[in-house]
């Protein structure tokens, strides 16, 4: 309505006038009627997301025939949206249509386009595309530089070789969830040499034999691969992941081994030894790993009856004098001194003895270790001085941390803005108290299940820091309750 305007319309485009991105993204009742109102305010657009916008599709050849006179008022349609793109064509350099369900027949219309030379194109959980579609999208977009076919559940093999054999200056390319994808469909990765950025977390079919010697090849070339995320693929062991590691070289910034439930502390200590510029390192879920894994110590020939004998000979072996500060042991989690990001969720097996020696990060910004069992006090004010820059820290279902273990640790996070202390059952009032006082750039609090905490301590802590987002919540009569303040 407000576009409607002459006046107004004229002045908006003078303000948006040198305006390159455009996020629609999630409106649902977006009309053309709309977009093209807003569109014409944006000369100079280049990158456009109407992902997940109700998106409708009419087969035919009347595709991007109609002129704007004919937009519906009521609807967004793929020919107006094919109108915009023809006419913008020369600028356009980034489209996100993920979840709109886009068909093959569309995805080729938008290929061939005259003069449309996409760099970036998103279609995440469009799952009716066709390998022959992709196949014909590479053939007419081979500059395309990013590339998202995440949730496509209808590729396979044969779109990997097709992007593959096209798009030879891919950097960014996203295959999550594609579950139809193999080992034998990973072997075309080696023909993508500027490769940057690889996502294949939940292809549940790969097992990683084939994409060691691929992406041996890929970072043979500059630029080298930096983020790699093979979260959920469930398939892959270690003797694959230890052939695939080295081949990943020194460049590598970003690794998800998330819930890989079947790698141990070999995959662990061989990611110490040649990936020790790390930034980020997920291994959630990864229930194999052992305190001698982190600590960098060989496999105890023998697992006691009851765990103390092993404990007492890693206390042995990591400790060292009480007053100096520990040493790696062989590869240790120690050798990623750059990591800004851990996830070591719900690894049930790690202990105090490792956590409290290993977890010294003075850059570590983000920490997660939820659902941690055996997480006691010393371990938490041992990482609390370890990685004084924290700024996002889990602890959920950590349920022998107490008021104590926060009390001397608080005062070490000044930073910290986001924490999740959800079923921890432990604490009291007292921890908010003691995080109010010491965390005052706490932006959210998640208090959920904490059956020591009530919905009056959490207002006064509010009132203490009125900035914070807070999340209680508790079981009532059968229930779960859950408040957001």
């Amino acid at each position: 309505m407000l576009l409607a305007q002459p006046k107004m319309a004229q002045q908006v485009q003078q303000a948006l006038s040198g305006l390159r991105e455009l996020n629609l993204a999630g409106l649902r009742d977006l009309a053309d009627l709309s977009f093209n109102q807003l569109s014409s305010c944006t000369p100079s657009l280049e990158r456009l997301s109407l992902a997940y916008c109700h998106l409708t599709f009419e087969l035919g050849s009347a595709w991007g025939s109609i002129g704007p006179q004919d937009s519906s008022p009521s609807q967004l349609s793929f020919h107006n949206l094919l109108r915009f793109v023809k006419e913008r064509a020369g600028s356009l350099r980034a489209l996100d249509l993920s979840g709109t369900g886009l068909p093959p027949e569309a995805l080729q219309a938008l290929g061939q386009v005259a003069g449309l030379q996409l760099q970036e194109l998103s279609m995440h959980s469009c799952r009716d595309l066709s390998t022959e579609a992709v196949a014909a999208l590479c053939r007419q977009q081979p500059g395309l530089t990013s590339l998202d076919l995440s949730g496509c559940s209808e590729l396979a093999d044969r779109a990997l070789l097709a992007v593959s054999r096209g798009l030879r200056h891919l950097r960014h390319l996203s295959l999550r969830k594609l579950r139809r994808l193999t080992d034998a469909g990973c072997t075309a990765l080696g023909g993508l040499r500027e490769l940057q950025s690889l996502d294949m977390a939940e292809c549940c079919l790969v097992s990683g034999q084939e994409l060691a010697q691929a992406l041996g090849s890929v970072c043979g070339a500059p630029p080298p691969l930096a983020s790699l995320s093979l979260a959920y693929c469930s398939s892959l062991k270690d003797t694959s992941v230890l052939s695939l590691i080295p081949a990943l070289g020194p460049s590598l910034r970003v690794l998800d081994l998330s819930s890989c439930v079947a790698l141990t502390n070999r995959t662990l200590q061989t990611i110490c030894t040649y990936l020790t510029p790390l930034l980020v390192l997920r291994l959630a879920w990864c229930k194999e790993l052992r305190d001698w894994g982190l600590l960098g110590l060989g496999e105890p020939r023998e697992e006691p009856a009851q765990g103390a004998q092993l404990h007492q000979e890693l206390e042995d072996h990591a400790s060292g004098p009480k007053d100096s500060s520990p040493q790696p042991q062989g590869p240790s989690l120690l050798m990623l001194q750059a990591l800004q990001e851990l996830d070591l969720t719900a690894c049930s097996k790690l202990t105090d003895t490792s956590l409290a020696k290993v977890l010294q990060f003075p850059q570590l910004r983000q920490l997660s270790l939820s659902l941690l069992p055996a997480l006691t006090d010393k371990g938490l004010v041992a990482v609390a001085r370890g990685c004084p820059s924290l700024e996002r820290l889990a602890l959920s279902h950590c349920s022998l941390l107490s008021d104590e273990g926060w009390a001397q640790a608080a005062s070490s996070w000044p930073r910290l803005q986001h924490l999740n202390l959800s079923s921890c059952s432990q604490l009291t009032e007292q921890t908010l108290d003691t995080i109010g006082q010491a965390c005052k750039q706490i932006q959210m609090l998640d208090v959920a299940m904490c059956p020591g905490i009530s919905m009056a301590a959490v207002r006064r802590f509010q009132v203490q820091l009125p900035q914070v987002t807070c999340i209680q919540s508790r079981f009532v009569g059968g229930a779960d309750l859950t408040l957001t303040l």
